[in-house]
């Protein structure tokens, strides 16, 4: 009886183990095309700081002039909050500059590149990161 019962929380335990292994994986990287960034000059719509990643939306004006609205992805908020982001960095009616890895199918979608990405209203953002963006291929600006 006690081998029965030894067993059997044996098991149970593998199963849980093996039922949360999913929770250990997060989202692919298959939709970003990681030789792909691009520079997006803009107009903040809003800023989403949640998790498990924030979301930065502004509109952006492509080569013919037509406002495309962009949706870029940054970490979540610990994460950001150690690097000087806040719930309230980005307003709506900002101006930004991104460089981001956009996505494989070249949708206004993309993904911050990293420290040094990101001019908010003519200022490296977060302040002090020694913003270099130079290098990237620039896209259309506004």
């Amino acid at each position: 009886m006690r081998n029965r019962l030894v067993t059997a929380i044996l098991l149970l335990c593998v199963a849980l183990v093996l039922a949360s292994a999913p929770l250990f994986a997060h989202h692919g990287n298959a939709s970003f095309d990681y030789d792909k960034k691009v520079t997006v000059s803009g107009t903040v719509i809003d800023f989403l700081w949640a998790n498990p990643h924030s979301i930065l939306r502004f509109d952006a004006k492509d080569d013919k002039g037509e406002v495309m609205r962009w949706t870029v992805e940054a970490g979540g908020p610990p994460d950001m909050a150690r690097q000087g982001w806040a719930h309230n960095s980005f307003k709506p009616g900002d101006q930004v500059t991104v460089t981001v890895i956009q996505a494989k199918n070249g949708a206004p979608i993309g993904r911050f590149v990293g420290s040094g990405s990101i001019i908010l209203n003519g200022k490296p953002f977060p302040p002090g990161s020694g913003n270099s963006s130079a290098g990237a291929p620039a896209a259309p600006n506004p």
